[in-house]
């Protein structure tokens, strides 16, 4: 894994060409098998000296109690933040990758001020007409996407909390619903429920034998 520790090289490099608002966006969940995708958009004042900033991380490298207390600071002294979300159906309907693009784009659109540039973890956004880079392991090399991949990590990660009480035996409070052991079980025994992604492996194996 990646463990150089995020900077601003990535939004110097905008400001450089006369940038001012850059945007770090970053996503959550596209691996599971239940549940939304989600997408976090930030744009930081990169004239501050903010002490927090050196506790980001990529939100995976960060435990439950961190990224809730930066999630809090981040919506406090950010320029602006978004979070945005895509649904289990529109998955299942539009695909993953898609998906992704669209949570990033609402999460982008809650932006105000609207950012100049925009600064994405891995994926470029063609549906976004800004000026853009797509970084192999941004969420590790630049802090708004780092700060991005907090909020829509958090963001998420509540909702499958909430999620576990109307769905309860998946165990989505515990495993938000990645593919684990737990969770495999419970749909070996219960099949899948309302939120689960149909077209994902293995619900989808298992809803084509059902026919």
């Amino acid at each position: 894994m990646h463990k150089q520790r995020p900077s601003y090289d990535y939004e110097y490099l905008f400001i450089e060409q006369g940038f001012t608002l850059i945007a770090g966006v970053d996503e959550a969940g596209r691996a599971p098998l239940a549940g939304p995708v989600s997408a976090g958009a930030v744009i930081l004042d990169t004239s501050a000296v903010h002490s927090w900033l050196g506790e980001v991380r990529d939100s995976k490298l960060l435990s439950a109690r961190m990224r809730c207390k930066l999630e809090s600071i981040i919506q406090r002294e950010a320029i602006a933040w978004g979070v945005g979300m895509v649904s289990h159906s529109e998955i299942d309907s539009f695909g993953i990758a898609r998906a992704t693009r669209l949570a990033m784009k609402k999460a982008i659109c809650k932006l105000e001020p609207q950012p100049q540039a925009i600064l994405v973890d891995f994926l470029r956004l063609p549906e976004v007409f800004l000026p853009q880079q797509g970084i192999t392991h941004g969420d590790n090399l630049s802090f708004s996407i780092a700060c991005a991949s907090i909020l829509a990590k958090v963001a998420r990660d509540r909702l499958m909390e909430e999620m576990d009480e109307h769905y309860p035996g998946y165990g989505f409070c515990h495993n938000k619903g990645y593919p684990t052991h737990e969770h495999l079980e419970a749909l070996k025994k219960r099949g899948p429920c309302p939120i689960h992604r149909r077209s994902f492996s293995p619900l989808k194996p298992r809803l084509d034998m059902d026919l």
